[in-house]
Formats: structure tokens, C-alpha cells, sequence
């Protein structure tokens, strides 16, 4: 997904380190992509900038598309619309609750992401893609997209690729279970390529149930509840919400109400190199955005290049980037 605003701040990645246990409930800031799709963001928040090297978080929907357009290339009001646009030194990971989206990219991957299948993009250098909900799909949208920052060693290196996987593996707990996204949670490992040491897993709990997680103390965590209502510790995040827990614990409990409740577990240990975050760029300098910036425009008009390839298949024009800030983009890190 991309970052639609069309005067994006400088996303900021600092925040205060995590020095040990915490809870701390983070909200979500309403943001309007487009004309199509409004996402609660909660990744970069202005209390928590990242939760290892997660950068980025959206959530969105439940989205009724009953009332959508007959064809994709006609924007409408309802399901994902985002035309060809670039990413940076990252990796973009979508996780879909329900529904279903077509995704093309500049690498020749052309696949559609569904419920519990994770779809994992690595843009190293340079990559575009685009996201669609196409007439066909189901009529209910409901999502995450989230941003994974690449470490220097090689995030500039690694070749652009695209990964799915429909069968990912399941830890079953006492009263509920855990799809494991990328990384391991109580011995069970995803396939997921991951740069650093990472994890992230889709966590049911059956209603009124509590589960244990066990947890990495060198790892800072968070969770989004996406249904029902968690209580972690004094803490009770509802849909939409995210839970800071902060480091040094080895697992910790996890409660649901009648109605049961569903969750994303982020962690990773905390990230320590200096960001610059803009639009849909992740670098290490302000020289460094707008180069790609400007290669990216340079693509649009030339029809592709070397850095970014064209998306083939996407019906419709790619998306220019906004003008960049009057001030100098600077890098940032955790720590204020």
C-alpha cells in the first residue's frame, strides 16, 4: 500500500528506546488514501515510531464494496485503488482478514492476496507495485499493510522480489491459536524472508479464554486488535487499537471477552540505525529521497527504468510523487 497524502510529513523514526516492560496504548490517526480506501494508522504514532524494524502500519476495514464501480480502471468509492507506486529499503507485507486484492509489480509478480496468506514484497534498491480490488472479489475488505525497514547491509543489495505463501505455520495454544506470519513464536518458524530478527503472527483467542505467549526479552513487542476486545495487563486495546509492551519478558497472557478477539503480535529487536521516512521512501539521507524521488519520476515519464520498472497489467496511469518539503529531511533514531 502506498502512502497517498498528498503533502506527506517526514515520517520521523524516533521514538524513546524500549528499556524494559511497558504498557502503553497507542490510538490510531485517521488517514484518507486517495479517493478509495481510509486506513487508522498507527505506525509511525507520535508516542512509538517502531516496534523493531516494523516502520509502518495501516489497518483498514471492515469495508462493504456492494455499492463498487463495474471495472477497476474507473475509481470509485469503495475497495483498493492504489495505482503503480515506488518503495525504498523495505519490505511491504499484506495481511488480509477478509476480502481480496490483485497485486502486480515492477518484478513481473502478479498475484492475489487473500485471507491468512501472507504476501511479502522486498523493494532493496527499487520497486513498484500496485494494489486493486478487482469486481470480483469478495464484498467485505479487511486488511493490514505494513512496512518492514531494510537494515544498511543490505538494503540497497538484495534483489527486488516478491514471496507468497498460503500455507504458513500454526503454534496451537491453550485457547487459541497463532498463524505465524515471519519469524518464530514458540518454536514454530516461518518460510517469510526477514533482514533482522523479526517476528510477526495473527493471534486468535476463543472467547473468554486467555492464552500465554511466549516472548523473546531481547525482542520489544506491540499488538493491533483487528476484532473483539483484548486485555493485556491493565490494558484493554478494542478493534483498531495498538498495545506497546516494551522488552524483558519471556511471555505474557493475553485475554479475550464472550465475544473472543483477534490480534497482529509485532516485534523484533529494537532497530537502532537512523531513518529518513518520506512518502513511500525509507533511506539514510535527504539526498537519498530525493534521488529516488527523482528516479521515480523519471520512470513515469520514460516509460520505466533501470530502478523502476514499469508494473505491467495495471490499467491506468502510475502515481506521481508529491513535492518534497521546503526543509531538509533528516535522518532520525530511536531515541529523542
Amino acid at each position: 500500500m502506498s502512502d497517498l497524502e498528498k503533502d506527506p510529513a517526514e515520517l520521523v523514526s524516533e521514538g524513546s528506546r524500549a528499556e524494559g516492560p511497558v504498557l502503553e496504548l497507542l490510538e490510531p490517526r485517521k488517514v484518507v488514501l486517495g479517493r478509495t480506501t481510509t486506513v487508522r494508522r498507527l505506525l509511525p504514532n507520535k508516542n512509538r515510531r517502531m516496534v523493531g524494524a516494523w516502520c509502518f502500519v495501516d489497518h483498514y476495514g471492515p469495508e462493504d464494496l456492494t455499492a463498487r464501480v463495474d471495472s477497476y480502471d474507473v475509481p470509485g468509492d469503495q475497495g483498493m485503488l492504489v495505482p503503480p507506486h515506488p518503495h525504498t529499503s523495505l519490505q511491504t507485507v499484506s495481511w488480509l482478514f477478509e476480502g481480496e486484492i490483485e497485486h502486480r509489480d515492477s518484478a513481473g509478480s502478479h498475484a492475489m492476496v487473500r485471507p491468512d496468506e501472507l504476501n511479502i514484497m522486498t523493494a532493496g534498491n527499487g520497486i513498484a507495485h500496485s494494489e486493486v480490488s478487482l469486481p470480483s472479489a469478495p464484498p467485505t475488505l479487511h486488511g493490514a499493510q505494513l512496512w518492514v525497514a531494510l537494515p544498511d547491509s543490505v538494503r540497497t543489495t538484495v534483489t527486488p522480489a516478491f514471496n507468497a505463501y498460503a500455507d504458513l505455520p500454526v503454534l496451537t495454544l491453550d485457547g487459541g491459536k497463532a498463524i505465524v506470519m515471519i519469524g518464530t513464536v514458540g518454536g514454530v518458524t516461518s518460510p517469510a524472508p526477514a533482514y533482522t530478527a523479526l517476528v510477526g503472527a495473527d493471534v486468535a483467542v476463543e472467547p473468554g479464554r486467555t492464552i500465554t505467549l511466549p516472548l523473546l526479552p531481547g525482542f520489544e513487542y506491540a499488538v493491533l486488535v483487528v476484532d473483539g476486545t483484548l486485555q493485556v495487563g491493565e490494558l484493554a486495546p478494542g478493534f483498531g487499537e495498538m498495545a506497546y509492551l516494551g522488552t524483558g519478558r519471556s511471555e505474557l497472557e493475553f485475554a479475550a471477552a464472550d465475544q473472543g478477539a483477534r490480534f497482529l503480535l509485532l516485534g523484533g529487536e529494537p532497530f537502532e540505525e537512523r531513518l529518513v521516512m518520506w512518502w513511500n521512501f525509507i533511506g539514510r539521507s535527504h539526498e537519498e529521497v530525493v534521488a529516488a524521488r527523482n528516479d521515480w519520476m523519471t520512470a513515469i515519464e520514460a516509460g520505466g527504468n533501470d530502478r523502476f520498472p514499469m508494473v505491467v497489467g495495471y490499467e491506468g496511469d502510475p502515481l506521481p510523487a508529491p513535492t518534497l518539503p521546503a526543509t531538509q529531511l533528516k535522518p532520525r533514531g530511536r531515541s529523542r
